[in-house]
């Protein structure tokens, strides 16, 4: 469990700290020589059967509110303190607000100071603190009345504390974790010889241990979103509540040792993360509180200091939709552009730097000048949309998101896929929910490339085959004498905006179920076809021994014809029908290759994907086919278009879920000879 103190400078907590653990936090000598904290202090205290209590003393001074609140955002209970001679002050008026609006609870209040003030002193600074947190979540917590000077009341709260670190404990030994990765929100970094870099903070989630790699977010000169294999350092050492372990978990604080990593390339604000859980991002949709003190609504456009795990940063609000009180009926939420104080409201910070950010992660924000707390909350979406974002559909979302931040990703999956007609990116989800595991929805349609996945919900892909079939009926009716569209073209005129993996596993799924049959890269349905004319069957008859003989370069129309002695616009007109049927590809404008022939050419692209990591580039299969460079990239291109590889810049990559020429009738074998 980890304690943290709030309250007024000079209002005692490294004092109590010390007398309860044996340790000053005032590790600095400027802290030391001016009798104040500066910098966040730790501590540990010995648990009998238990694992130690950490506690984290933050500074009183209202210029060093950034640090309370980079220190409070890992604390599991709080120790609020008062002074008796002293009462309520500024700081520990914005101190509460700082807990409460970070969703704390769970702690006490504590008067300090009581040998310096009469009974009747002490009771009046009871008053004033039972009337400053009585409308606030910390109206219930326990009152202590204590001297670290006289030693009054410190066995009672230490024996309290360590009961309360029982109960935390069970709590946590309780739960389900969901399988997240490690987080650590850094707040030192340091370089000891022989050790090398060492980074402290509190962990937010997960377990590490020693041998496992670690990211480090946000980094520079990289775009926001999900991190593809970013760098990943190996932790050397692990220490968990100031002792060596070789596995730290969630609530502990730790100092995690990574080879390799140097201390300029970490600074206090990142977070150490399982790579899976690795991003960055400069939107987040967050469901946000307007402090019940403040004297004015939030509006769209306001800027303020965004405080969220150990960093901070400045950022411009944009309130999105007005929330119901809990004691509201549940109803669908509403467009707005200002947040009322004591209120609640989904909004989007947009942020000038990049942040590592995950769903259900707090956030405090601040005035502009960094004057007083405005407001709290917890990440929706960490990487929110720029566009779109107070339509009606995307409020719907952001209202499944809010709803599901106690269920997990489980439950964030079970409310978001029936409102994604576009699919749902899970790599995404995933990565936000700090590389979590959970199980889809009973028949939700899943498909996965390479880093990618994606899930489309069951009613919303029966829809969507519903549309599929409509247009090959109207496609068919318009054009009787075609086969049908490609795979493709398909998709653009159904769904466009669908991802193409989703869309090709869906027409997998009405061709397996017989609603559609596939012929090469066509689609028709099973009552429809291309019938020749017995002159076109007499041209095709003639032309098959022409196609065989071209090999890998293919023949072009005007050869064929001349070749056959029949007229070019008949040729072409037969090669075109035959092509609908998908016996004949025509690569580009009245080049023509016959089937076995791409199916030889296909299964060399399989076979270069294999030997170079899934990826052929222009170069490799030219070498392969003994072709020019130019009829090499028309082949992958056409390739492209038919979905048997996409394009990433100069290489093409092999789509792992599409079937094509992957019969054994391939040029494979000759690979080697000639590669060679």
């Amino acid at each position: 469990m980890i304690i943290g103190t709030a309250g007024h400078i000079d209002h005692g907590k490294t004092t109590l700290v010390q007398a309860l653990t044996g340790v000053n936090t005032d590790r600095l000598p400027e802290e030391q020589r001016r009798g104040i904290s500066i910098e966040l202090g730790y501590a540990f205290l010995e648990v009998p059967d238990g694992p130690r209590i950490g506690f984290v003393d933050v500074p009183g001074h209202e210029r060093l509110v950034h640090t309370m609140l980079a220190g409070a955002t890992g604390m599991d209970y709080v120790l609020l303190l008062v002074a008796a001679d002293d009462g309520v002050m500024p700081q520990t008026r914005e101190h509460v607000a700082a807990l409460c609006l970070l969703g704390l609870s769970q702690g006490a209040v504590v008067i300090t100071k009581c040998d310096r003030a009469t009974p009747e002193r002490v009771s009046a600074v009871r008053a004033e603190v039972a009337a400053l947190l009585a409308p606030t979540a910390l109206a219930a917590l326990p009152v202590w009345e204590v001297s670290a000077h006289t030693g009054q009341g410190l066995s009672a709260l230490k024996d309290e504390l360590l009961s309360q670190a029982q109960v935390h404990q069970a709590r946590v030994d309780s739960r389900t974790v969901g399988g997240q990765g490690f987080r650590l929100a850094v707040d030192r970094a340091f370089s000891l010889e022989g050790v090398g870099t060492v980074l402290t903070g509190t962990a937010h989630a997960g377990a590490v241990k020693l041998g496992d790699s670690l990211a480090l977010v946000p980094q520079a000169h990289v775009p926001c979103g999900v991190l593809s294999a970013p760098p990943a350092w190996r932790v050397r050492s692990l220490h968990a509540q100031n002792r060596k372990v070789e596995q730290a978990t969630s609530g502990q604080r730790c100092a995690v040792a990574l080879v390799g990593l140097a201390r300029e390339q970490a600074q206090r604000g990142q977070w150490l993360v399982h790579p899976e859980a690795a991003l960055q991002t400069d939107r987040l949709d967050v469901s946000l509180q307007l402090w019940h003190e403040e004297a004015r609504a939030l509006r769209s456009g306001t800027p303020v200091h965004v405080h969220l795990g150990a960093t901070e940063v400045m950022g411009t609000v944009a309130v999105l939709a007005h929330l119901p009180a809990e004691d509201e009926a549940a109803s669908a939420w509403q467009a707005a552009d200002q947040l009322k104080p004591g209120a609640r409201a989904a909004v989007q910070l947009v942020l000038r730097e990049p942040v590592g950010a995950w769903v259900g992660d707090r956030v405090v924000l601040r005035d502009a000048a960094a004057s007083r707390v405005l407001a709290g909350g917890q990440v929706l979406d960490a990487l929110a949309p720029a566009r779109y974002r107070r339509t009606p559909e995307r409020l719907a979302q952001l209202q499944a998101m809010h709803l599901a931040l106690p269920e997990g990703l489980e439950g964030r999956l079970a409310r978001l896929l029936p409102l994604s007609p576009l699919g749902l990116d899970l790599t995404r989800e995933r990565a936000m929910c700090g590389a979590a595991l959970a199980r889809l929805p009973q028949g939700a349609v899943e498909v996965r490339e390479g880093h990618s996945a994606w899930a489309l919900a069951a009613p919303l892909a029966q829809e969507i085959r519903a549309k599929l079939l409509a247009q090959l009926a109207a496609h068919h009716q318009a054009q009787p004498e075609e086969l049908g569209p490609d795979v493709a073209r398909l998709r653009r005129l159904t769904a466009p905006r669908l991802p193409d993996g989703l869309w090709r596993a869906l027409v997998t799924q009405a061709a397996a179920d017989g609603e559609v049959l596939l012929r090469g890269a066509f689609v028709h349905l099973p009552e429809h076809g291309v019938h020749l004319s017995a002159t076109e069957q007499r041209i095709a008859q003639k032309m098959a021994p022409l196609l065989a003989v071209a090999g890998f370069g293919g023949v072009w129309v005007r050869d064929v014809a001349k070749d056959m002695q029949e007229s070019e616009p008949l040729t072409r007109t037969t090669l075109s029908r035959l092509a609908q049927q998908g016996e004949l590809h025509q690569v580009v404008k009245d080049l023509i290759y016959d089937l076995p022939t791409l199916e030889r050419l296909g299964g060399l692209v399989r076979a270069v994907a294999a030997q170079s990591g899934g990826e052929v580039t222009a170069a490799a299969f030219r070498d392969v086919t003994d072709l020019g460079r130019k009829r090499a990239i028309q082949i992958l291109e056409y390739f492209d278009r038919i979905g048997l590889l996409r394009r990433v810049g100069d290489v093409h990559k092999l789509r792992p879920d599409c079937s094509l020429f992957m019969s054994p009738q391939t040029a494979a074998s000759d690979l080697p000879q000639r590669a060679g």
